[in-house]
């Protein structure tokens, strides 16, 4: 039998490839005769960097940016093996977990480190950017990534602003003059799961700001630069960008990047998928594993395990899981399209002792499936 297994990390437990490796262990002692391939994944969010570069046998870049509030951080990024295509998380400099709890400010923060490391992949030679855009702190439109890529924002006296959320407003022109790439030399796909529109009541503002220390106040504020900025960048790249789904992920770091750098947006699990090649490692396979900390009814919007068994059915390859929390009805099940699923708990246990145990109980409950295949 060959069997594939293509999981995600469990999330503050295990990264995906030991999830794999756990997985194989435990089939491998029930199976010795199964061919087993590993093949660690990402949905596009956390982990998505790290596993591009795993599959393109590529490296790890690190360098020195501005973090959310321009203070030096170290954020790493990954660069393909044949360097031609960088991939990035804005978490990694732009992100919420850089800043305590009473440092969040959405008025504040900028995504100029984020454009920092795209500016730092091209001068590399990357041609190619996959740029997952979840965990931001921010909420500047992107304002922040354009100003380290060379755009320059002025308000109506002639002043050069400072390119953060709550100068969104202020802002009266946009200048590329002194652009430092050439954006008709890279293509740039935005790994975004969300379809949030820039502004309004469902925009960046509305819905995410408050997590990213905004009060009501704040969060009209920047409701009302996102809209003023919005027609700024229809005015001068000549599209509508606010009303496209996703405009508004990121503190509106979706419209940012279409705008700025060219960028298209994609499902993330789709972009992963088609970038690492999944269905060619369909071929020849009668069963796919995966995993990933929790299946319930959110896992078909833009989770991992969704993705993987929609491209396997088509393949005619049944997909077990296995997972930390199993909360998905039948009903769920059918509609994610499961052959079967499994909780890799044994007992009761506080959530601390379960991440602890995640590597234990995948090789075990592995083993357990493995068993009945047998």
């Amino acid at each position: 039998m060959k069997i594939l297994i293509a999981a995600d990390s469990f999330k503050d437990a295990l990264p995906a490839l030991e999830v794999c490796r756990a997985i194989a262990r435990g089939l491998r002692r029930a199976l010795p005769q199964a061919e087993l391939l590993l093949f660690p994944m990402a949905d596009g969010g956390e982990g998505t960097a790290e596993i591009l570069t795993y599959h393109s046998r590529g490296e790890r870049i690190e360098k020195e940016v501005n973090d959310p509030l321009f203070r030096p951080v170290t954020a790493g990024y990954g660069l393909s093996g044949d360097g031609k295509a960088a991939f990035i998380e804005m978490a990694a400099a732009s992100g919420l977990p850089l800043l305590k709890q009473d440092e969040r400010s959405a008025l504040k923060t900028t995504t100029f480190g984020t454009g920092e490391l795209i500016l730092d992949a091209i001068g590399r030679g990357a041609g190619k950017i996959l740029l997952g855009i979840g965990g931001s702190a921010t909420n500047d439109a992107g304002m922040g990534m354009a100003a380290a890529l060379g755009y320059r924002f002025f308000d109506k006296a002639g002043e050069r602003l400072a390119a953060i959320g709550e100068n969104l407003a202020k802002v009266a022109s946009i200048d590329s003059s002194h652009l430092q790439f050439r954006p008709e030399e890279i293509e740039v796909e935005v790994l975004c799961d969300v379809d949030n529109p820039l502004f309004g009541e469902k925009g960046a503002a509305h819905i995410y700001a408050p997590q990213k220390g905004a009060d009501a106040g704040a969060v009209e504020r920047l409701d009302e630069g996102l809209r003023h900025f919005a027609q700024l960048l229809e005015d001068k790249f000549g599209r509508d960008f606010a009303h496209i789904p996703g405009s508004g992920a990121a503190g509106g770091l979706g419209a940012g990047a279409m705008a700025f750098l060219g960028g298209r947006l994609r499902p993330g699990i789709e972009a992963v998928m088609d970038y690492t090649g999944f269905e060619k490692q369909l071929e020849g396979v009668q069963l796919v594993f995966t995993g990933e900390g929790k299946v319930d009814a959110q896992t078909l919007h833009g989770k991992l395990i969704y993705g993987i068994t929609r491209r396997a059915k088509a393949a005619g390859v049944p997909v077990v899981a296995l997972c930390g929390a199993l909360l998905a009805s039948p009903e769920d099940m059918e509609a994610i399209g499961l052959k079967a699923a499994f909780a890799i708990q044994n007992r009761p246990v506080s959530l601390e002792i379960a991440l602890k145990e995640t590597e234990e109980g995948l090789e075990r409950t592995a083993f357990m499936v493995g068993r009945m295949l047998g």
